[in-house]
């Protein structure tokens, strides 16, 4: 019978007896290792905690460097999936997203290794942004469109090479500028050179 725990009945049976200092030093020994073991994982959840904090401080740091980068040059903003995401919610409020779509689209098509599958993504693409009419057409030359349509009949992964270099020219000269003077990239600036002073400040 235990009575390790005061006001035990059985506490006045076992007085004096043998079994008493035993109990109660097991007993204590149970609740030193159960403390330790909370200890233990408290501070363990700390230094994961620290841990994630640390990560997440430098994650901020590479996007606030990405951000100050797009302004660059226009293909820095390209190469960022971020500065991608950025610039065509910009070309969205321009109702010109399909130039963004269609490169992303061309940039796509260039990776297809099936002969087949590259004749039905060329034709979809034509159909979508291309030729006349189409449904999100892109601001391209006549000639530019009736050498991409010829380009069809014999379907390459740079069948669209010239209308995709095009639209490019027409973003980095035209939409690229006024994106890079918008209030949202100005904003997103601010708050990335603020951050990197503040980290500078603190080092």
């Amino acid at each position: 019978m235990s009575c390790w725990l005061p006001g035990c009945p059985a506490l006045s049976m076992c007085r004096g007896s043998a079994a008493l200092p035993t109990t109660c030093l097991e007993r204590a020994k149970d609740l030193k290792t159960g403390l330790g073991i909370l200890l233990h994982k408290s501070e363990l959840g700390h230094k994961i905690g620290s841990s994630s904090k640390l990560q997440l401080s430098s994650r901020r740091r590479d996007s606030s460097q990405e951000v100050l980068e797009w302004r660059e040059s226009f293909d820095q903003l390209l190469k960022s999936k971020n500065g991608v995401n950025a610039f065509h919610t910009f070309l969205k409020t321009e109702f010109s997203e399909e130039n963004l779509d269609f490169w992303l689209a061309c940039e796509d098509f260039k990776k297809t290794r099936s002969k087949t599958k590259l004749a039905s993504k060329a034709n979809r693409i034509f159909e979508e942004f291309v030729q006349s009419e189409a449904p999100r057409e892109v601001n391209i030359d006549h000639e530019t469109r009736e050498i991409t349509r010829k380009n069809l009949s014999g379907a390459t992964s740079t069948c669209f090479n010239e209308a995709q270099a095009k639209t490019r020219t027409l973003m980095e000269k035209d939409s690229y500028p006024r994106f890079l003077k918008s209030a949202s990239y100005q904003d997103m600036t601010k708050q990335a050179t603020s951050h990197s002073t503040s980290k500078r400040s603190h080092t």
